[in-house]
């Protein structure tokens, strides 16, 4: 073939260089157009976190003895990501985790610097915890929140801070125009007030001002790309993440984290729908994933030729080749349309510091009568009061109830948001020492004299070891005790003894611990906290880094409220929404009113810094919403201590995994009963010779998966890990043993689809050399009718 001539060649280039600039102008116009249309720039994205599923101590109940073994569902962060076309971003991250931790903010911050520069940074960046007992512990800093994990746990650690980096870095790569529209709206049956002795020690006419003693109202954020429509939903309501019990030992992400998944598998649905007519036939949940002969039978002969199907996959085995995890892709994957983003839904938590999810009450567990009012005692003992979920005695139904209550709402929202958000986007964040505020308080909480006080350093009192009806403590600890037990006093001075100063500061808190003053092997509670204001024009989140009260929450929403209407320069008005994101950037505890802090329900011994803790974050967030009117800037304050090198921990590591003699790992230990069938509302479980979850934590994978035979006789994924109704649970026959088992157990839920299932474990195993190899098994196969 003949080369082409130097002018041809010249007259290719002018072409294509005259057609590239064309298309460049094209794209410029099309991108003008969409900005035109559009308030924000938005972006969203949702990654794995879910840490260790075995060996760790779970964060939120203090309690030793809590520790993981097994899945009911992953934990993800979720971001989005809000920017002005030319101008300011603010990044919002909803973990499902039970509290953010300062060191994890900050690790965070140090990653993105090295990706982003200045981008994004303290001031513009809040992490948000929805307040879940039943995640993996041991990823906050201070002694007081590690002692049941046995220290720091590294493993946690970094699958929270890696699942944020990654979930940011999605949402800023995908940023495009968009318009965010918000809605606001009552949910009734998800929260009670647990501590109602509390509450009612607040001023008459205070109490009379609202309807409810716990707040009732979800304010929801509609995010839609310009191009692609709805991506995303987050949304805020105070209930707590103790649906599960201080017994449970399965990961999960309680009531918010399964409304989150029910929200995204059902956007997911409806949104594919065309395109699930042909995809679920070949994936799952349609009648027409039966194979076509057989769903043309009679439903008698369906069930014998179903029958006859299974029975050519009655042959269990283990594998224990790396590629099998190639088949642990996320079922969700199977539904995503081609380029459209995936669809982020985050339930954050707000004030839920006296609210509780157990709908149904708190009763003595040996009388069954209702507990003692002002001390949730049972014949003096806070050990035997407990409060009762909508699902009781089954604390996963009730899980599911508060979820699905949550996810239902959220939905009559979303469809109906029509208010769109438009201004400007903004932020002011600032580090302040809470263990030394001044603060200009009225003399009785209420009157109109004046004075300052202190905020004290951190100490927690007696009522905090009573816990409370969601997860009591034990001895002889009671919530409402002002003075405190001689015995525990003496235990306590051998710690740390209070100094007069502290206890004064602290009245009427009797100190059973003096953590702020503990600095032994290091800092065992936080001194300086963040607080933080983020604007999405006339919607204001307010970033607090602890659990407040229903009361304390409206008093610190409602003050910031007047200083940004009174500022008078007409960008807020009564409509404007105010809303308070709980457990954000670090954690230190709860925030009662002044007058709840004196009946000293474990809400007001969790106090940490005395009774005026509360009026210095209204005083200090007063200051933040002046400035963010005024366009001032705020002094960064006293920088918090970064104490990862300092960090200890017990938790021993794997040593081996090990299987009897002639098992190999990922065999089935008990199968389904050979030609077995089911239906829906049964359970089926499987058990498997497995090895420690630690060794992978299938990051954006899992341990367990249901799969489906579809018309072409290939196995295809319908349920994992990420399924509300497939538990994963690990266990060992002894505590030093090397050899563990994983069962697997399936609820199969009514939009299961009749045809031939087999249920498949996945796991790591390390051998006593360190090296660690993949495998898989799976059961027979079994009908669902």
């Amino acid at each position: 073939m003949d080369s082409p001539s130097p002018v041809h060649l010249s007259k290719q280039w002018v072409t294509r260089r005259l057609s590239l600039c064309l298309f460049f102008v094209f794209l410029s116009q099309c991108c003008r157009i969409a900005l035109a249309n559009s308030t924000y720039l938005i972006g969203l994205g949702s990654y794995d976190i879910t840490g260790p599923a075995a060996d760790v101590n779970m964060m939120g109940y203090a309690n030793a003895e809590q520790t993981v073994s097994g899945v009911h569902f992953r934990l993800r962060a979720r971001t989005f990501i809000v920017a002005e076309p030319d101008g300011k971003r603010i990044v919002f991250v909803n973990i499902d985790a039970c509290m953010a931790s300062q060191l994890v903010t900050l690790k965070v911050l140090e990653r993105l610097k090295s990706r982003y520069g200045d981008l994004y940074n303290e001031q513009n960046l809040a992490i948000s915890g929805i307040h879940t007992h039943a995640g993996p512990g041991g990823y906050l800093q201070y002694v007081v929140y590690i002692i049941t994990s046995l220290g720091f746990v590294r493993q946690s650690f970094d699958a929270i801070v890696d699942g944020i980096e990654k979930s940011i870095v999605q949402a800023h790569e995908g940023l495009r125009p968009g318009n965010i529209f918000v809605n606001k709206g009552e949910l009734l049956e998800a929260s009670i007030n647990r501590s109602p002795s509390a509450y009612l020690n607040n001023p008459p006419e205070e109490r009379s001002r609202y309807k409810y003693d716990v707040d009732k109202d979800m304010t929801l954020l509609k995010f839609v790309d310009l191009e692609w429509g709805p991506v995303g939903s987050f949304n805020w309501f105070a209930t707590h993440g103790t649906s599960m019990s201080r017994t449970n030992s399965l990961i999960s992400g309680d009531n918010k984290g399964a409304a989150a998944r029910f929200m995204e598998d059902w956007f997911e649905q409806i949104d594919t729908l065309e395109m699930s007519k042909r995809m679920h036939s070949e994936y799952r949940n349609q009648p027409n994933s039966i194979p076509r002969r057989v769903s043309s039978m009679l439903p008698d002969q369906q069930e014998d030729e179903l029958m006859k199907l299974a029975s050519v996959f009655q042959s269990p085995g283990g594998m224990t080749s790396d590629s099998s995890l190639s088949v642990t892709k996320r079922v969700r994957s199977s539904f995503k349309s081609s380029n459209r983003p995936s669809f982020v839904a985050a339930f954050c938590q707000s004030n839920c510091g006296d609210v509780s999810p157990n709908v149904l009450g708190t009763f003595c567990i040996d009388t069954g009568l209702p507990c003692d009012f002002n001390h949730s005692t049972c014949n003096g003992k806070n050990e035997l009061c407990y409060g009762r979920g909508p699902g009781y005695p089954d604390e996963f139904n009730s899980t599911y109830i508060i979820g699905d209550r949550q996810f239902k709402k959220a939905v009559e929202l979303f469809h109906s948001a029509s208010e769109q958000l438009k201004g400007k986007v903004d932020f002011r964040h600032t580090y302040l020492d809470f263990s030394k505020l001044e603060v200009t308080v009225t003399s009785n909480g209420l009157g109109a004299n004046q004075e300052t006080v202190k905020t004290c350093p951190a100490a927690m009192g007696f009522a905090f070891a009573a816990g409370t009806t969601d997860g009591p403590g034990a001895f002889d600890f009671k919530q409402g005790d002002d003075q405190g037990n001689p015995f525990w006093k003496l235990v306590r001075d051998v710690l740390k003894m209070p100094s007069k100063e502290q206890i004064s500061c602290q009245h009427p808190k009797p100190i059973l611990l003096d953590t702020g003053e503990m600095t032994q092997p290091y800092a065992w509670a936080p001194s300086i906290l963040p607080i933080q204001i983020l604007r999405i024009g006339q919607l204001v989140i307010l970033s607090v880094p602890g659990e407040f009260t229903t009361m304390a929450g409206r008093r610190l929403r409602d003050a910031v409220k007047a200083v940004l209407i009174n500022a008078g320069n007409r960008e807020f008005d009564e409509n404007t929404h105010v809303v308070l994101a709980g457990l954000t950037n670090t954690y230190s505890q709860y925030v009662t009113t002044f007058e709840e802090y004196q009946i000293q329900r474990y809400e007001g011994a969790s106090t940490l810094y005395g009774p005026h803790t509360l009026s210095a974050y209204t005083q200090e967030f007063k200051k933040l919403a002046t400035a963010l009117v005024s366009g001032t800037i705020v002094q960064q304050g006293p920088q918090p201590p970064d104490l990862l090198d300092k960090q200890l921990s017990l938790v021993p590591p794997v040593v081996v995994d090990l299987t009897p003699i002639g098992v190999k790992f990922g065999e089935i230990r008990t199968d389904v009963p050979q030609s077995s069938s089911y239906r829906k509302g049964d359970k089926v479980a499987v058990s498997f010779w497995s090895a420690c979850p630690r060794n992978d934590l299938m990051t954006e994978g899992t341990f367990s998966l249901v799969e489906a035979l579809d018309d072409t006789r290939t196995w295809i994924p319908a349920y994992d890990d990420d399924d509300f109704c497939l538990l994963f649970q690990w266990s060992r026959p002894a505590r030093l043993s090397g050899v563990s088992h994983a069962t697997i157990e399936w609820s199969i839920p009514e939009t299961a689809v009749p045809g031939v299932y087999r249920i498949s474990h996945f796991g790591c195993a390390k051998s006593i050399f360190g090296s660690m190899h993949h495998f898989s098994g799976s059961s027979s196969a079994f009908v669902v009718l």
